[in-house]
């Protein structure tokens, strides 16, 4: 008697399973094998196996590998996704720094005087961020609910799931204000220490 495991995909359930030993039929045989020198024990195994059984064809695989292949299509959809998010962020902060840009050079005056009327460097940062920091939150608060549903309808395919835990869309969603945070004071802090009279130029 052995405790329940998984022998199949996590897509079912665990179901029966006898192991027996009927030399008719026997024709694999499980090692487990130390990390180190993996090459030279399968060499070692496959010289064993030719002088007991030379009729035999030597095959070999790891178990791991096979149960990786159980997963093929979860690991290509992982990749898609990691690829996609990837360009996602980059299309996304480009876009972002553009906006900022396009804004802050239509407050290039405002930014002048305020300077010369002595507001901060940190004050102006502040003042061109606000309004970008809304909109990532009014952003954050549409995504999220929609990525906690498609991640539990896709969970729904596997027999053993995992709950899923609010501070992970937290964690997602501050580090996509850090990184749009980062995109737009980059704009704003050039804004902010450039001399008033290069802005007021404009005018």
């Amino acid at each position: 008697m052995v405790k329940d495991h998984h022998y199949r995909s996590l897509h079912e359930t665990i179901g029966p399973f006898i192991i027996r030993m009927y030399k008719p039929y026997q024709s694999f045989i499980y090692f487990k094998l130390k990390p180190e020198n993996i090459d030279v024990t399968i060499e070692l195994i496959k010289k064993v196996t030719h002088q007991f059984a030379p009729d035999f064809p030597f095959r070999f695989a790891f178990l791991d590998d096979t149960y990786n292949r159980l997963y093929e299509v979860e690991n290509r959809m992982e990749k898609i996704y990691q690829a996609f998010a990837f360009l996602a962020i980059v299309i996304s902060c480009l876009g972002l720094l553009g906006l900022a840009s396009y804004t802050i050079e239509q407050r290039t005056k405002e930014i002048g005087i305020r300077k010369v009327l002595g507001a901060s460097i940190a004050g102006i940062i502040q003042l061109l961020t606000n309004e970008f920091i809304r909109w990532i939150i009014v952003a954050n608060i549409i995504a999220l609910p929609i990525a906690y549903f498609a991640m539990k309808a896709w969970l729904q395919n596997f027999a053993y799931r995992i709950d899923i835990n609010f501070w992970i869309f937290l964690l997602a969603g501050s580090l996509a204000l850090v990184i749009a945070l980062l995109t737009v004071s980059l704009q704003a802090f050039r804004a902010a220490t450039a001399k008033p009279v290069e802005s007021l130029r404009y005018e």
